[in-house]
């Protein structure tokens, strides 16, 4: 019987991984099974949803990994619930992922290339048509539309621009300002005369415009801002490293996958590209000339 007990003690150390020291846990098992990843709203809830799903279901069953999307209400929430969230990564806008990579040290992967083979994007500043707005000097006292203070092409692009302009204080120099939350909706304010100018990021300005003839029609581009890196996944320093590459790998391998080149069409890309910090270089070129502390940046909207 006692021969019996012990062996028995011994497979049960054995199949559990344990020494009668403790228990030891290898890198994967110490790391739960579903990703957490969020998305910046640059459009609406379902928009974004129906972008991203068919792109998550792809990277769970190339990898083995469940992913898990989760869309935030603002830009600034992605890094306000990174962690309470308990969120392992994100696609970070680019202004986004510069903030979060020196508050809380997550680490890009990989970004979009366009079927045109961009993987950047730019801001724009527009008007109506018949607005009669042609320049800085016609903007004094009219009303602005933001998309969000952690958006490079909704807010600090615009900054950049006023100051290039001779405009220190925008608050003092408009009628009114405010944060629509989304591109889509400060495109939307500016067409349907909410607003009289706007801000927003050329990709969903013209994905809207391939929907609605009616924003090239009325609506005149003033301003646009150097390339800007598009939103890039970018995940968590409690990542395992072997999670890591296994996501990189597959998304930057997966135009040459019959199955992944048909996820790439939905999505709206031809194929994922390397990234790395060095690709936000005009992001930080953009915050230095706006005199920002990137550690102390207060991104709540108001």
């Amino acid at each position: 019987m006692n021969r019996f007990l012990i062996a028995f003690f011994l497979c049960f150390i054995i199949l559990s991984h344990c020494t009668l020291g403790g228990c030891e846990q290898t890198e994967d098992s110490s790391h739960k099974e579903v990703l957490v990843i969020g998305l910046v709203p640059e459009q609406n809830v379902f928009r974004q949803l129906e972008r991203y799903t068919p792109l998550a279901e792809y990277l769970s069953s190339k990898t083995g990994l469940k992913i898990k999307l989760k869309v935030l209400i603002r830009y600034g929430n992605i890094i306000d619930n990174f962690v309470s969230a308990g969120m392992d990564g994100a696609f970070w806008g680019s202004f986004s992922y510069v903030l979060a990579h020196n508050k809380i040290g997550v680490e890009v992967l990989a970004r979009p290339e366009a079927p045109d083979g961009t993987s950047t994007c730019n801001g724009l500043i527009f008007v109506r048509t018949d607005s009669g707005i042609r320049s800085i000097t016609d903007m004094k006292r009219k009303r602005f539309v933001f998309v969000d203070k952690a958006s490079t092409a909704g807010y600090l692009f615009p900054l950049v621009y006023f100051k290039q302009q001779g405009v220190e204080d925008y608050r003092a120099y408009f009628k009114e300002t405010y944060f629509a939350g989304t591109h889509e909706d400060a495109v939307r304010d500016v067409l349907d005369a909410k607003s009289d100018i706007g801000a927003a990021k050329n990709t969903v300005f013209a994905r809207m415009a391939r929907g609605d003839a009616m924003i090239l029609q009325k609506l005149k581009i003033l301003a646009i801002s150097h390339n800007l890196p598009e939103n890039g996944l970018a995940l968590s320093a409690n990542v395992p490293a072997s999670v890591k590459i296994s996501l990189q790998n597959t998304l930057l391998n997966m135009h040459h996958d019959p199955v992944g080149t048909r996820v790439l069409m939905t999505f709206g890309a031809q194929r994922f590209v390397r990234t790395t910090n060095k690709d936000y270089e005009p992001v930080l070129r953009y915050a230095s000339e706006a005199r920002l502390n990137l550690v102390r940046y207060d991104y709540v909207n108001h």
